[in-house]
């Protein structure tokens, strides 16, 4: 389970509100291109390396950097002819309100705006978290409001061009700043480079370099949208990278750092090859070795696979899922491991607008995370206790093998999230062994006596298996981020384990790859609590899944899955 602050629904707009205290910062630290008018409020946001939240590193990369802005009136471009003065950085966009440009492409456009978004913490790397709920108009109304024109709708395609984008161009933020930064020659131009500038040559760097896109076309789209949404010059400076870019790339003759002297020199070169931060690099290759270090750097710049699980407490079996798919044409697979799921490698965005998901029919859920409720093995008529359930899959699933008979109760510390997890219970009708309460799980251990025959905690953690579907989260993880995770976990261990009843199991998971997070926090645990010893996970999941210890662990390399581990603990007294 993934550290969350709020829900993937609330994000985007309650991020915002955390920019309100942004006058009080230097003129230089603010982004004059992302100042703008929200319900008649002026929002100053700050860039990235000043956002609320973010925890500072000592690695410092182009990537980190990229938000420091001149604050001269020259970087507002555009937007000094519609502001009546560079330095309020008030948007009036009355000269531009309901315009319609053609000429500039729309996923482009979004794709801009919305890597602007994610940069400042308010939106997610793809698409899938709208859920089909009129995501291209959501979308289109973020462009206008930034940057004060429409396009022409989204169409389905343009969906999909956006999710791919999107995710592509954070995904190799590293390695794109690298090819941007040799290309501009002067470290002081990229560093004072505007963010909207700086993702529209992210774009086109990414579909000229890895997408492979007809390059003439990807320079004459990037420099119209440079030049519609900042000023001509932008979309001359733009024109003049992708130019060089085309050329060095037609002759194989991309600047790549070499892999040479001492560890840390290899890790930043390989960190930039890989586009990872340095610490990930460095870690894994001391725990895995360098080729599988390699190879789960190259399984997180992947295309993601997704997971679609049954909702067999509906009567939809997976056969009945398989016939939809099969006349919506999207391709899949079964999967090898659950008998409701099927893996799709392309398609998501279709299912989601023949409305399958908001129908509770099935819901999208990695066959890793599917692989922890095995390993929970919960049977009709038990008592479970989910200690972080939201935003509930797990819990869902679990929910679905009761058949109507037992109890659950959601425990987490999220309102909002868990308001949607007991909305989401009620599509899926399996509202009636599902109860949410809004509690943190340490005062509710503390406070209730209760006591169940199974306990599932899926705790917060680094999210270091996921990575191949959480585009953006490489860049929002620090190695301290894991000391203070391993804290949390050990705390929320110790209050899960009282609501244990002697003779129950307590599980414990995470989608981390990392042993700190994993084994390790189970050693620690047993020698704390002597009445849990292991039991063995060889009788719920696959043998190739089941590690020398009787625990779970699913590695993307060795199983093309997301990375997740489990732990059975049984309670002897």
């Amino acid at each position: 389970m993934r550290m969350e602050t709020g829900s993937p629904l609330s994000r985007v707009s309650s991020s915002l509100s955390v920019f309100h205290n942004a006058n009080t910062l230097p003129f230089s630290m603010r982004c004059p291109l992302a100042e703008r008018v929200v319900n008649t409020t002026v929002l100053r946001v700050v860039s990235s390396t000043s956002a609320p939240g973010r925890k500072h590193s000592k690695e410092r990369t182009p990537g980190d950097n990229l938000s420091k802005t001149s604050s001269t009136g020259a970087k507002t471009g555009r937007l000094r002819s519609v502001t009546s003065g560079s330095r309020t950085g008030r948007f009036n966009f009355a000269s531009n309100k309901e315009k319609l440009n053609l000429e500039v492409s729309p996923h482009r456009a979004v794709s801009a705006v919305r890597l602007m978004r994610i940069q400042l913490g308010g939106a997610f790397a793809d698409l899938l978290n709208e859920q089909g709920k009129g995501s291209g108009d959501n979308e289109m109304g973020y462009v206008e409001r930034t940057l004060g024109f429409r396009t022409r709708d989204l169409d389905d395609r343009d969906l999909r061009l956006v999710t791919e984008i999107v995710g592509g161009t954070i995904r190799w933020r590293r390695y794109l700043d690298h090819l941007i930064l040799s290309l501009c020659h002067d470290e002081n131009t990229f560093r004072t480079m505007e963010p909207l500038l700086l993702q529209i040559l992210r774009i086109g760097f990414y579909e000229i370099a890895k997408l492979e896109m007809p390059p003439y076309a990807v320079v004459d789209e990037n420099v119209k949208l440079a030049k519609v949404a900042l000023r001509p010059g932008a979309g001359n400076m733009v024109n003049a990278v992708l130019r060089k870019l085309v050329l060095l790339k037609e002759t194989s003759s991309l600047p790549s750092p070499k892999v040479e002297g001492d560890d840390r020199q290899q890790a930043r070169a390989l960190a930039t090859i890989h586009s990872h931060p340095v610490w990930m690099v460095r870690r894994w290759t001391n725990c895995l070795g360098l080729e599988e270090a390699i190879k789960l750097m190259t399984w997180n710049n992947s295309d993601p696979c997704y997971s679609l699980r049954a909702n067999t407490a509906k009567g939809f079996t997976r056969a009945d899922l398989v016939t939809e798919l099969e006349m919506l044409k999207v391709p899949y697979e079964l999967s090898q491991h659950l008998d409701d799921f099927v893996r799709l490698r392309a398609g998501m965005q279709i299912v989601i607008q023949a409305g399958l998901l908001k129908k509770g029919l099935c819901s999208v859920q990695d066959e890793s995370a599917g692989l922890v409720v095995t390993v929970v093995d919960p049977k009709p008529g038990e008592i479970i206790i989910d200690c972080c359930a939201a935003p509930g899959g797990k819990t869902l699933f679990m929910a679905s093998c009761l058949k109507g008979q037992g109890s659950i109760y959601a425990i987490d510390v999220n309102k909002g999230r868990l308001r949607i997890l007991k909305e989401t219970a009620k599509l899926h009708e399996v509202n009636n062994v599902v109860t949410t309460i809004h509690a943190d799980l340490r005062a509710f251990a503390e406070n209730n006596c209760t006591k169940a025959d199974k306990v599932l905690l899926d705790a917060p953690c680094s999210g270091l298996g996921v990575l191949s579907k959480r585009a953006d989260l490489r860049w929002n993880r620090t190695l301290e981020d894991i000391e203070q995770l391993t804290n949390l976990q050990d705390e929320l261990l110790d209050s899960a384990s009282t609501l244990v009843r002697p003779g129950g199991v307590l599980i414990y998971s995470t989608c981390s790859i990392d042993p700190k997070e994993n084994e390790e926090r189970i050693a620690a645990f047993l020698l704390r609590h002597p009445e849990f010893c292991i039991d063995p996970v060889d009788k719920y999941v696959p043998c190739n899944f089941v590690t020398v210890d009787g625990l779970y662990s699913s590695n993307p390399v060795k199983h093309s899955l997301d990375g997740a581990f489990a732990a059975r603990l049984l309670r002897s007294r």
